[in-house]
């Protein structure tokens, strides 16, 4: 395991990889940047780094796609996987396993450091000067509602008591210079921790991070238990702790190597509408709602900071790898704590994680001698029904392990040729994700909907399981050696 302690150090990794591309022309970030972004994604092409924005002092750097799917051939994953200190050639399944292995693992508290000593409190900005306006907000869309400063940023907030310190992703949009607005809802925890300062009628101090450590952003987009500090999450991921520093306007702690750190407080009441905003789902809506008020009372920063950016929309996006990636492991993590034989779990990406595979090793039977097929699929849609990752899908697929879930080739084969059209399903009415397309107006507004989850296992060897039609099945060993000496 390799770590990478800054965004820095990250580039260059991705650097030595060919993963990056240096824009050096001048790009607005009204647009330009986020479109050349777009861009990048949909064609997998290396992440952008302009490093000349208009109107930004000399110096100010935007980086865009800083953990989508990777340009280098047969290393998909690898900007996930170096964020979270793993090889580059890292599998889905890699991924997945690890991250939800490090759920019981014990957490490594954060070390402090001096101000003197962290990184993010090179520059610092106070009072009236502690403005957005020198930095590259980028507009994202254009029927956003305005620039948006947090795409691939932590917030951080803490219960009035202290007892949970929480770092997690929600959309930000700015109103001006020192005034921001954005997505507060439970059971999001940054919502939880608003509602208890609302109810207090207190606002609530936070910090809204930009850069740092790679798995900063990477964790706080994962839905971790409640009541669980992503920051010891991370230290347990990497096996040592994560260096923080002390805030200049609250006792909140941030990463001391983030490259901007935005503090202040949130107004207790929803005072401004926010949005519209490009969601994961591919589609630009209309939506507005009442939103609490970021009032930005300092701002701390590096020399030559880099302010990291996501073109939200179709997949694949960081949300679709960072949610999906986490989505899956607590899924992973709650089928295996059930007893329940489970090779992997993934949300396949470029379906904008509305679906989740689950599959299983061949051997589940005897691992559970007995049960039927469907009594075992009934078994895992029990799980999922009451999995808070579970319920955040529409659909739940149970396949053989010969499938590669990751494979998108492989899926779409293994669905197409066996998922019957109507047998062999569960339908469970329950809570949805209400930003889901897939629903009607009227289960998305009540939160209330269907998971289906269809279970298409095969027969046991030597009982009817028909063998593929494939290269590493269809041909005996010597003439595959000899094929793949020709071929190489």
């Amino acid at each position: 395991m390799k770590r990478y302690p800054d965004l820095r150090a990250y580039l260059e990794a991705l650097e030595a990889l060919g993963d990056v591309r240096h824009v050096t022309r001048e790009v607005s970030a009204d647009l330009e940047a986020a479109a050349i972004t777009r861009l990048s994604t949909e064609r997998g092409a290396p992440a952008p780094l302009f490093q000349n924005v208009a109107g930004a002092p000399p110096g100010f750097r935007l980086l865009g796609a800083p953990a989508a799917l990777s340009s280098v051939p047969g290393k998909p994953f690898a900007r996930l996987a170096l964020s979270l200190g793993l090889p580059a050639e890292t599998t889905a399944a890699e991924l997945v396993d690890h991250v939800a292995r490090t759920r019981d693992v014990m957490p490594v508290p954060p070390r402090l450091m001096s101000r003197e000593e962290a990184p993010c409190k090179q520059n610092i900005l106070l009072g009236d000067e502690a403005a957005l306006d020198r930095f590259p907000v980028p507009r994202v869309h254009q029927d956003d509602a305005g620039n948006y400063p947090n795409t691939w940023g932590v917030i951080v907030a803490k219960t009035p008591d202290g007892r949970w310190v929480n770092w997690s992703i929600a959309r930000i949009m700015q109103i001006d210079g020192k005034h921001m607005t954005g997505q507060i809802h439970p059971p999001q925890h940054v919502g939880l921790i608003w509602e208890e300062w609302a109810k207090l009628g207190r606002p609530m101090p936070f910090a809204l991070v930009q850069g740092g450590d790679p798995a900063i952003p990477v964790v706080g987009g994962m839905p971790l238990p409640s009541g669980v500090d992503e920051a010891g999450f991370i230290g347990a991921l990497y096996g040592e702790p994560i260096d923080v520093v002390r805030c200049e306007t609250s006792d909140l702690e941030v990463p001391a190597t983030a490259e901007i750190v935005i503090e202040g407080h949130l107004s207790p009441g929803r005072d401004v509408l926010e949005g519209p905003f490009g969601e994961f789902n591919g589609y630009a809506s209309a939506e507005r709602s009442m939103q609490p008020v970021y009032t930005i009372e300092a701002i701390t920063y590096r020399d030559d900071p880099i302010w990291p950016m996501v073109a939200e929309g179709r997949p694949v996006t960081e949300s679709h790898m960072v949610i999906g990636t986490g989505q899956s492991a607590q899924l992973l993590a709650e089928l295996r704590a059930a007893g329940l034989p489970v090779t992997t779990v993934w949300m396949p990406l470029q379906m904008a994680i509305h679906w989740a595979v689950i599959t299983v090793p061949e051997n589940w039977r005897e691992v559970l001698p007995g049960l039927e097929p469907g009594e075992f699929a009934h078994r895992i849609a029990d799980v999922a029904d009451a999995s808070r990752s579970g319920r955040k899908v529409s659909h739940v697929f149970v396949l053989d392990d010969d499938i590669d879930p990751a494979n998108d080739r492989d899926l779409l084969w293994g669905l197409a040729t066996r998922v019957h059209p109507v047998d062999r399903k569960e339908v469970r009415p329950g809570r949805i994700h209400p930003i889901m397309l897939c629903y009607t107006d009227e289960e998305r507004h009540g939160k209330h909907g269907p998971l289906v989850v269809s279970h298409a296992l095969q027969p046991a060897a030597r009982q009817g399981r028909m063998p593929h039609s494939s290269f590493a099945q269809a041909y005996p060993a010597e003439i595959q050696a000899r094929a793949l000496e020709l071929w190489s």
